[in-house]
């Protein structure tokens, strides 16, 4: 029956996180669609567009016309539009019979007229040509075979040529609901040789980065987001490059930023959600590098086959045009060009069905540069790399910082049940630890008793009360509420508590007995770190410009607190259970009645409270979202969450009484596990231990996972040492990814060593101008091998004066006549 109750409370609380996920969705796309359509009422130049007004008079209880919001989302995947820097054919993947095509194809490809039956002129390109007529008999064969990968954009870039010009492009084929798209690119070097060349200079610079990444020390988030845009922007070239982050409430902080010493700062600056909509969030995940070449560029319109339903779906296309308000928006700010790339983690395992993992849109890494700006398709695909990299280092040190947040409020729950235990309940309030420490907040409160014990930026003793009035008349059904908007919430007199109180949480113990906690506006945690705007600026608010956006953000949260998150509301929950079961009430008695109560009842009573204490921290370690598992003196299994059966596939009955060290860990990692136990014993509790436990989801013996644990001594209630404890963190994905890294690195050695003649010479130097690549080509070239050269200055000893063909005085003797 406990397991079909805690079944139970988990598929709740999965049902109610995913209802409230979709609840703020709907309502952002509400509130996203009803700008947009504004902003197109505003004419073609948007030029009388107030944003900071419309945002302010917008808001998610507004009506929104179901044809609206679907007119919306198709002009922003469905645009018709696409960026001149390139050009695009849709075909029909059976017959390559060309359904859709951009009206600058022709030019791009250099295709000349040609008399097309049932047509009134001639034509360069027209609906139902075939595609391969259009390029190289080569490029034709290469698109051929892409067309029958099973994963098409796996094969991406196709290097293809036009037919009539001889132009080369990079193909970008994916698949849509009609057919596939080309998207086409001009490539800058004839040379597919030097193409390859780049691609793998492109990779290996992206590889270098990664390293840099990370050799980081770990628990450090800021760190982590600095190095990346320093990483980027040294990969792009870009002016500036971001990292935004978006908030639980789905507004956006600039978090990181590098850029030229000449332009304004951005680091620090808040933006709301509709900054970025929802819809534009939706394709990030689809299309994971975006690039914007030249917002002033005018876009070139899509040519379709009129039998078609409704226009193309342009949400893969590398040349989907950007909408007017976002282009206007890249204007105002100064940035022409643009490059945005998704950083991609790992969801709450309750957002997922089956306790999997979803992948969630954390934030963005954005580039911004002030002129037109396009780089190769080989060089974004290099980011995108970086990217993935970034997003699994990032996950890590955020379920670091998690699990160190799960670790310091289980030590505080710990404290605050032993101050219930010795002392009456009002110990939680008046000495330290208090329930302030429990989670971040700036004020926090008890009410029992009739009387009020209050920390911090509080309501005043008259306050509460009404407060806790108007809890009981319209939520008294309920055990507990949390808002970051006492005024959204509904409390009638939100306005005279002002900004310093907020956002509030309150945990109903019994009747009249609460525990408050409370939150100012979110405007005071923000610290912009970019320039103060001057009087003489000429940026207004009604423009859409980062200054205005920011405040147009201040505007909406000036009554509203930092959002309540799920693993705070998870410790206050917590702490609700644990004081329900502390708090016995009596009638007509008080606390000093308790004196005269018979030994014995008194021991029952702090053993019944020991044991509500013991179960709510068994619930807890339950139902971590760290893998937590324990040893007794002899190695073998005692404790095994649920975390840990997940990851590994063995259910905690099957775990029971199993050695960790004997049949569960593989034999190279025996040693370091028997040494970890043994510290551990000792009371020598060791931290961040790399373990590799054995799965058993799957009939192959070699499935693994990698954990790294901290090690805790268990003791009894004399302070014995009774076994080990550990928390681990699960870093098999990055592990799996370091091997794809390492292959990586395999491939382009081989291909750079590769006697392929299309292998251009490749040589390159470290940062002190050592030689540090020299490849078989320009082995052949110069005559000189790899290890003569290598670890050689290039300037002086390779190069220079004294640098010559190892041939050249033979061959310049026969130059001579000799």
């Amino acid at each position: 029956m406990a397991s079909e109750s805690k079944s139970t409370s988990t598929s709740v609380k999965i049902r109610a996180t995913k209802a409230s996920s979709v609840s703020k969705a709907v309502a952002q796309y509400t509130v996203d669609a009803r700008l947009h359509a504004v902003f197109e009422q505003s004419g073609e130049s948007g030029k009388s567009f107030d944003y900071s007004n419309s945002l302010r008079t917008t808001t998610a209880t507004q009506v929104v016309p179901e044809q609206q919001i679907t007119a919306y989302l198709s002009k922003i995947q469905r645009g018709g539009h696409v960026q001149p820097f390139g050009c695009m054919i849709a075909v029909e993947e059976a017959s390559l019979r060309v359904i859709g095509f951009s009206e600058n194809v022709s030019e791009m490809l250099g295709l000349a007229p040609q008399s097309v039956p049932c047509m009134e002129k001639s034509v360069a390109v027209w609906i139902g040509a075939d595609v391969r007529t259009f390029f190289s008999y080569s490029s034709a064969v290469l698109l051929e075979k892409a067309f029958r990968a099973r994963e098409i954009t796996l094969v991406n870039p196709v290097w293809v040529h036009s037919k009539h010009s001889g132009k080369p492009f990079y193909a970008i084929l994916h698949r849509i609901d009609v057919g596939v798209v080309i998207d086409l690119e001009p490539a800058r070097t004839e040379d597919p040789a030097l193409s390859i060349a780049g691609a793998v200079q492109s990779q290996k610079l992206a590889v270098r980065a990664i390293s840099q990444l990370q050799s980081l020390p770990g628990g450090d988030v800021k760190l982590l987001c600095d190095t990346a845009v320093e990483c980027v922007r040294g990969l792009t070239g870009y002016d500036r490059v971001m990292v935004y982050k978006f908030h639980e409430d789905e507004h956006g902080e600039v978090l990181a930023e590098s850029k030229r010493p000449d332009l304004d700062p951005y680091l620090g600056l808040h933006y709301p959600a509709t900054d970025i909509p929802q819809a534009s969030r939706f394709l990030f995940k689809q299309n994971r590098v975006r690039m914007i070449a030249d917002c002033f560029a005018k876009p070139v319109g899509v040519v379709q086959d009129e039998a078609l339903s409704q226009p193309l779906c342009l949400v893969g296309s590398t040349l989907r045009a950007p909408h007017g308000c976002h282009a206007q928006y890249m204007a105002n700010m100064g940035s022409v060009a643009s490059l945005a790339m998704a950083v991609i983690i790992n969801g709450n395992d309750d957002e997922a069905p089956g306790g999997r993992n979803s992948m969630k849109l954390w934030g963005l890494v954005v580039c911004h540069h002030t002129t037109a700006r396009c780089i190769p398709f080989p060089l974004r695909y290099a980011c995108e790399f970086l990217m993935q990299a970034f997003g699994l280092q990032l996950n890590m040190e955020l379920q670091l910082a998690s699990q160190l947040s799960e670790k310091r409020v289980l030590r505080t729950q710990t404290l605050l049940c032993d101050m219930i235990l010795r002392d009456s309940p009002t110990g939680i309030v008046t000495q330290s630890p208090s329930i302030m420490d429990l989670v971040k907040c700036d004020g926090a409160a008890l009410f029992y008793q009739g009387k009020y014990y209050a920390l911090g930026v509080t309501p005043t003793e008259a306050q509460i009360k009404d407060i806790i009035e108007w809890l009981l008349r319209v939520h008294g059904d309920s055990t507990g509420l949390s808002t970051d908007s006492l005024a959204d919430a509904g409390y009638p007199e939100a306005a005279s508590l002002g900004d310093a109180v907020c956002g509030m949480s309150v945990a109903y113990i019994r009747r009249s007995d609460f525990l408050f906690w409370f939150r100012s506006h979110t405007a005071k945690e923000i610290k912009w770190g970019g320039a103060k705007h001057h009087p003489e600026d000429t940026d207004d608010g009604q423009r859409m410009h980062p200054r205005s956006s920011f405040k147009a953000f201040l505007e909406v949260v000036k009554s509203r607190s930092q959002p309540w998150e799920s693993a705070e509301m998870d410790a206050i929950h917590s702490l609700q259970l644990i004081l329900r079961d502390s708090f016995k009430e009596t009638e007509e008695t008080n606390t000093k009645a308790l004196i005269n109560v018979g030994n014995e009842d008194v021991e029952l009573q702090g053993i019944d409270e020991l044991s509500s204490v013991a179960r709510e921290m068994v619930r807890l370690i339950e139902t971590a979202t760290a893998p937590i598992f324990a040893v007794d003196n002899d190695g073998d299994i005692n404790g095994w969450n649920q975390k840990v059966a997940e990851v590994t596939g063995l259910s905690v009955d099957e775990a029971m009484g199993k050695s960790l060290v004997n049949d569960l860990v593989f034999s190279e990692y025996k040693e370091s596990v028997e040494k970890l136990l043994y510290n551990a014993l000792k009371g020598q509790e060791d931290k961040n231990v790399e373990i590799k436990l054995k799965t058993f989801v799957s009939a192959e013996p070699d499935n693994a996972l990698y954990l790294v644990v901290n090690a805790c001594s268990s003791r009894d209630f004399t302070n014995n040492i009774v076994g080990v404890s550990f928390v681990g963190q699960d870093v098999t994905s990055q592990k799996l990814y370091m091997d794809k890294f390492i292959n990586i690195q395999g491939d382009y050695k081989a291909i750079v060593h590769s006697p392929n003649p299309l292998i251009p010479p490749i040589f390159a130097s470290d940062d002190n101008t050592y030689c540090s690549e020299w490849n078989t080509a320009t082995e052949k070239l110069t005559g000189w091998s790899r290890e003569s050269v290598i670890g050689k200055m290039l300037v002086g000893e390779v190069f220079g004066g004294c640098c010559q063909l190892k041939e050249w005085e033979s061959s310049a003797g026969s130059i001579d006549g000799e």
